[in-house]
């Protein structure tokens, strides 16, 4: 079916507009994230004196007091331990789950597809006094651990969306063979079904390890002591202590680089393949 040309003109007129659309937010999101990298590396005087030219002397130091100094080196290995262990125990949770939701058949399977999507629309604010109450009766409060179990509860119905979109749209050939082989369910899903979800298993990881990662609500609900604070929390530490300390603007600028970076890394690096996962757990 072929298009009018007044149809063609318009799509094409459409198309162009989201491309701009697109490739200027891409621009005003690299050009802030460089000067923030750039304004890292300045001193206070010279920040404010030209905040948008280069440094003249990059000064690595601050990324050296911020980590020292700021505690930054503790709060990044929090962050690392806390996301890390939130990312595997999902993964393990997850993936057995879609796997047995989406490959089989029982009384039910769709209504609980349909409650673990509903999970989605729950607004995050609402579980605050919920989860302070919970977490004191478990005396799993300002603890890593907990905070931990929490990410994996209120994570779980992405994942499992996710990967059901996944496992749904691979082909059943493979596993039917597998089958004649004489595998067992098990076998079949350990052996076959897993190793041809890995792209999907990667792109769910890579996603929630981001979120996790820049998490900044519950961390502060849950977490008091300043040896538990994550990355969120240091930034926001450091800002609170700006207030009466006159103002290390680089040094902040040098922290929020170091929570970006990370993120910055996994995006670049598996861009390609988030976006294929997600596409293919959309197909259904």
């Amino acid at each position: 079916m072929q298009l009018s040309a007044p149809l063609r003109s318009r799509w094409s007129a459409g198309r162009a507009v989201s491309y701009a659309a697109v490739g200027a937010w891409s621009l005003f999101s690299v050009f802030f994230v460089a000067w923030i990298v750039l304004a890292s590396l300045k001193k206070t005087r010279e920040l404010f004196s030209d905040p948008w030219g280069l440094p003249a002397h990059p000064t690595w130091s601050n990324y050296a007091k911020t980590w020292v100094n700021s505690h930054f080196g503790g709060y990044f290995v929090n962050s690392l331990l806390l996301v890390s262990a939130s990312v595997l125990m999902l993964v393990a949770v997850c993936v057995p789950a879609a796997y047995v939701l989406a490959r089989a058949r029982f009384r039910g399977r769709q209504a609980l597809t349909d409650f673990f999507v509903l999970g989605l629309g729950v607004p995050i604010p609402l579980l605050f006094v919920p989860l302070v109450v919970i977490m004191g009766m478990l005396r799993l409060g300002d603890s890593l651990s907990g905070l931990s179990l929490v990410y994996v509860a209120l994570s779980i119905p992405f994942t499992i969306y996710v990967l059901v979109g996944f496992f749904s749209s691979m082909p059943s050939e493979f596993e039917w063979a597998a089958r004649l082989d004489g595998c067992s369910d098990f076998q079949t899903f350990r052996y076959v079904s897993v190793p041809l979800a890995l792209p999907g298993i990667a792109t769910v990881s890579a996603l929630n390890f981001v979120g996790l990662w820049n998490e900044y609500q519950l961390s502060l609900l849950l977490l008091n002591s300043p040896e538990n604070r994550t990355l969120s929390l240091g930034i926001y530490a450091l800002i609170s202590s700006m207030q009466y300390s006159g103002g290390d603007w680089p040094g902040l600028f040098a922290g929020v680089t170091m929570v970006m970076l990370p993120t910055l890394v996994l995006f670049i690096g598996m861009s390609e393949r988030m976006i294929s996962g997600i596409t293919m757990g959309g197909m259904k």
